[in-house]
């Protein structure tokens, strides 16, 4: 074989068109310059992050620390922090294709900058990053953390099936980023609807990207459904009966369910769409006796369950937060469970809301259009238990309270659009327009994006042993709010005066205010993030002034708050006995909390294995050879994946013991500290009088 051939069956269809400048110098003109340093440098800015991170872990000899305490690690918290990382990373690169894109918009009366090309490839892989690898990662990184210190456990029960599914959904999001290196992504969407991500309409590897990608990211997440469901049902503390969950553990129960549901009906449908591209199949091509609508109905078969998927975390937080941040017990803890239960059934009868506007008849229309609007029953239920919370609390308007009290406005007003597009007559007139783009954002953002930023507010404590600086996140806070009214409400009026979705220019003079002001709350949400970032590194700086040890900074109520910060390896010396819903906050009114226990077993724990991150290498390995037709490389990553999977049936040195010896140690010498440690009052929570060791609202309305 010739040094040509050779070449070509290791590189496949990879060339030089795939570099992004490589049109701009081949092909000079006005648009493929601008477009193509844009792109470049937003390529450059991946490689220079990465080169940076190289170098720091290099510099500061972390490479063996990242492998052996993180990388390899089934400790559930580090799972669940890296899920969080991978997600505010991804935020970061969905945020600036955002700003460009509205940028787009505000300058696009009769033109713009960006070809049709490039602003299709933002759209796509803005949405299909928010939802699969910003909102999808940071949702399940708080539950994995989280849930199983609720439910006093002390971990999940597969905890090498949970390193299993953060790599495969690293890869899913590796893939994505590699798409700026190695271009074009698609620009097919977020959704990928057929035919126009066939072959015939999209030969180049965009929608191979999109596939894979998502593909990675299903199957991690569905394993993760199936670990977290089994944990609920399982692994929970003496006396924790079911309706003595936190209601975050409720929302978790449910989502996990979703996951496991949902989740494969998107797996099909993309096997599927591979199959049409890669083998002349056609199961949704017209001419070859296929039906693009079969494609419709599966991808919204899991896309209206991923709607409650992404929102049901972002309540169970909400719970946690109006309920510690408010010094009550939770109203209508019934209700909201049985609320939680309802929107999870009804989130499986309302699909077909997505496509209102492609030609089924006025009859299964309305079917669907009464499910969609049943649900807000149960969600106007929610609301109101969380407002009557509130009432009469001692409210602490602490950072995680200030997106709870944006989300409870903010989500009713998106709530409210919600039933107006559940009406398939006025959804035919709005569907194609911004005013829907709106609608979802306004759901999504307060409603998902606002509760994991709570989440990290609340339990980064809990997490790391340092409280977050307050001035900097309530900055964040506000800007996130702000920017989002400004950023999307002007979209609802750009919707009612026709403006479609998925418009790059446009030629109407009256949208320009709007697309203005938009490109305002863009700007504002960008701020927000560099708050976010400026607050993670001064709170980093300062982390001596802002430990809490004792682990209880908010007054918690749960289980997870009557351990240290941060928590130990096992969670919990000797596994609790739950006998109320709040049985955190009753021994400390009781006076029970705090005590040494009456002995100590050893605690098995899982050992550090290398399967998730061979697993996580081998995905993307295979994943990135069947882009770009690498044969060799695609069969590699499947055979590594599978002998790192066979291999590890084998193994027999799972597990290893960690002494009662030591573990009465650790336990008896943080009591001693916690009995040293003055406790405080609420109005001293964001000083560093605050070591963790809070007063109980009681006690402290007593005093």
């Amino acid at each position: 074989m010739t040094l040509a051939g050779l070449l070509d069956a290791a590189l496949g269809r990879l060339d030089w068109n795939a570099l992004p400048f490589w049109e701009m110098v081949t092909h000079p003109s006005a648009s493929s310059i601008i477009n193509g340093l844009i792109a470049s440098g937003a390529a450059g800015i991946m490689v220079l992050g990465a080169l940076v991170t190289i170098w720091a872990l290099t510099r500061h000899r972390l490479w063996g620390t990242l492998w052996r305490d993180w990388l390899t690690s089934l400790d559930h918290k580090k799972i669940g922090i890296m899920y969080v990382v991978l997600a505010f990373v991804m935020l970061a690169r969905a945020l600036a294709e955002a700003s460009v894109m509205r940028t787009q918009q505000a300058v696009g009366l009769g033109g713009g900058f960006l070809s049709p090309e490039h602003f299709g490839q933002l759209f796509s892989t803005h949405g299909t990053i928010m939802i699969f690898f910003m909102a999808m990662p940071f949702l399940t990184g708080v539950i994995n953390f989280v849930m199983p210190l609720q439910i006093g456990a002390r971990d999940v029960a597969f905890p090498l099936l949970n390193s299993v599914s953060l790599a495969l959904t690293a890869a899913g999001a590796a893939l994505v980023m590699a798409s700026l290196l190695f271009t074009p992504f698609s620009i097919g969407g977020w959704s990928g609807y057929p035919p126009f991500t066939e072959t015939g309409f999209s030969p180049d590897v965009g929608p191979d990207y999109w596939i894979w990608a998502v593909t990675l990211s299903s199957l991690g997440t569905t394993l993760a459904g199936m670990n977290f469901a089994v944990t609920i049902y399982k692994k929970r503390a003496p006396g924790m009966t079911m309706f003595r969950m936190p209601l975050f553990c409720w929302t978790a129960l449910c989502v996990s369910i979703l996951m496991i549901f949902a989740m494969p009906p998107l797996t099909l449908a993309t096997s599927m769409l591979a199959l049409d591209r890669y083998l002349g199949f056609h199961f949704f091509t017209n001419t070859g006796g296929g039906d693009p609508m079969l494609y419709a109905n599966m991808f919204w078969l899991f896309g209206h369950p991923e709607v409650y998927i992404l929102i049901l975390p972002a309540f169970g937080v909400y719970s946690e937060v109006i309920s510690t941040l408010s010094g009550k017990k939770l109203y209508g803890y019934t209700s909201l469970a049985l609320a939680t239960i309802c929107i999870a059934v009804l989130s499986f009868t309302v699909w077909v809301h997505h496509f209102f506007t492609m030609g089924q008849s006025a009859s299964l229309n309305a079917v669907f259009g009464i499910a969609t609007m049943l649900i807000g029953i149960p969600t106007g239920v929610k609301v109101y238990d969380w407002m009557l919370t509130l009432y009469r609390g001692r409210v602490r308007l602490g950072v995680p309270m200030i997106y709870a009290a944006g989300f409870l406005m903010l989500f009713v007003i998106g709530g409210a659009t919600g039933i107006v597009l559940a009406n398939p007559s006025l959804d035919y007139v709005t569907h194609n327009t911004l005013f829907l783009v709106a609608h979802f954002h306004n759901m999504l953002i307060p409603g998902l994006l606002f509760g994991m930023l709570a989440a990290y507010a609340f339990w980064f404590p809990k997490a790391f042993g340092f409280r977050l600086e307050e001035k900097w996140g309530r900055r964040a806070a506000v800007s996130w709010i702000a920017g989002f009214i400004l950023a999307f409400f002007p979209l609802y009026g750009l919707g009612l005066l026709g403006m479609p979705r998925r418009t790059v220019a446009f030629l109407e003079p009256a949208y320009l205010p709007f697309t203005l002001i938009a490109l305002v709350g863009a700007g504002l949400v960008l701020f927000a993030f560099g708050c976010l970032v400026a607050q993670l590194v001064v709170s980093i700086r300062e982390r001596d002034m802002r430990r809490v040890p004792v682990g209880d900074p908010w007054d918690g109520r749960s289980l997870e708050w009557s351990i240290p910060a941060p928590a130990p390896e096992w969670n919990f010396a000797v596994l609790p006995k739950v006998e109320t819903r709040d049985p955190f906050t009753e021994a400390k009114e009781q006076g029970r909390a705090y005590r040494s226990p009456e002995g100590y077993e050893d605690i098995e724990m899982p050992r550090h294995s290398a399967v998730g991150p061979i697993v996580g290498i081998a995905g993307f390995a295979c994943a990135f050879g069947l882009v770009w037709y690498m044969w060799w490389l695609a069969i590699s990553g499947a055979l590594l994946s599978l002998g790192a999977m066979l291999a590890r049936g084998f193994a027999r040195d799972t597990v290893r013991i960690i002494a009662a010896a030591e573990v009465r140690e650790a336990h008896e010498s943080w009591l001693a500290m916690v009995r040293a440690t003055p406790r405080i009052p609420r109005h001293e929570e964001n000083t560093p009088a605050n070591l963790g060791h809070a007063i109980p609202a009681s006690q402290e309305e007593q005093s």
